[in-house]
């Protein structure tokens, strides 16, 4: 007759591993969190008597011209560049804006939100070229300093770095960066506008800088004024222009007013800050 087992032993245990990124029982309290929103958002509590202070906005294009009267003075300038090791140079930017785009971007930012920070990191060349390489090398070193919102008005329509700035973008927005991007201006797949981690925006013809619209219908989120406008541009002057380009930094300058009131709100509370106070939202 075979021995009997000892008590306990080839016994299951019920005990089950935990999973990974989970919240132990009784934890709860340990991250309690106040609500930062009122029980009604409406545009004097979002942006009320805002002027962007104290918001750090980087405007990643084509460089900003120092000293632009429409822009004024800048909190710093990168030029990105990509060495043959694949390595990033970020080196003090002393040609700035070389076809314009970036110095209309940062004007509108500027006339929106006068009081923030802009800084230029430059990944577009003359003639607006520039490689996908120095784009997504520009967007990451953006994202390490961690800048409050980084305004992209600029896509590319290579697949092939679809991924790296869908994980970029993903990275920002756990580190409370905002990125604000424009929808391609053709019906084209382009990135990273694309992306539900980015803030997309397209253009509407009404001339209010402050009058946005939310899109029921994405990916596009939000429509802002971008047709005919004045915009700031090198040379010390100014041109009237049309683009999804000239929207977005609409939508950026109206972050930073809500992130100048309201300091440490995520960019998913500063995009539903927006919802709320878009034109055609709650009447």
């Amino acid at each position: 007759m075979a021995a009997l087992p000892p008590p306990g032993a080839g016994a299951v245990s019920e005990a089950k591993p935990f999973p990974a990124w989970s919240l132990p029982r009784d934890a709860a309290a340990t991250i309690d969190l106040a609500n930062p929103l009122p029980e009604r958002v409406d545009r004097d509590w979002a942006i009320g008597g805002s002027t962007g202070a104290g918001v750090r906005v980087c405007i990643l294009d084509s460089g900003v011209e120092r000293g632009h009267p429409l822009v004024g003075e800048l909190a710093g300038a990168v030029a990105i560049t990509v060495d043959e090791d694949g390595e990033t140079i970020a080196a003090e930017d002393t040609e700035g804006d070389l076809c314009g785009h970036g110095t209309a971007c940062a004007g509108v930012v500027r006339a929106l939100a006068p009081d923030a920070e802009i800084f230029s990191v430059r990944v577009l060349g003359a003639g607006f070229k520039g490689s996908g390489r120095t784009l997504v090398a520009g967007l990451r070193w953006a994202v390490d300093q961690g800048f409050d919102v980084v305004n992209m008005s600029l896509s590319t329509t290579k697949r092939e770095l679809g991924d790296i700035l869908h994980e970029l973008a993903d990275s920002a927005y756990f580190r409370r960066t905002m990125l604000v991007a424009s929808a391609h201006n053709m019906p084209v797949e382009s990135y990273p506008w694309r992306f539900s981690s980015v803030v997309s925006v397209g253009s509407h013809e009404e001339d209010d800088p402050l009058v946005f619209y939310a899109n029921p219908d994405p990916p596009v989120e939000f429509f802002a004024r971008g047709v005919d406008v004045e915009v700031a541009w090198i040379g010390g002057g100014s041109i009237r222009a049309t683009g999804n380009s000239f929207a977005t930094p609409a939508i950026t300058g109206i972050a930073a007013l809500v992130l100048g009131k309201h300091p440490g709100l995520t960019p998913f509370q500063v995009k539903t800050v927006l919802y709320l106070i878009a034109s055609n939202v709650g009447g």
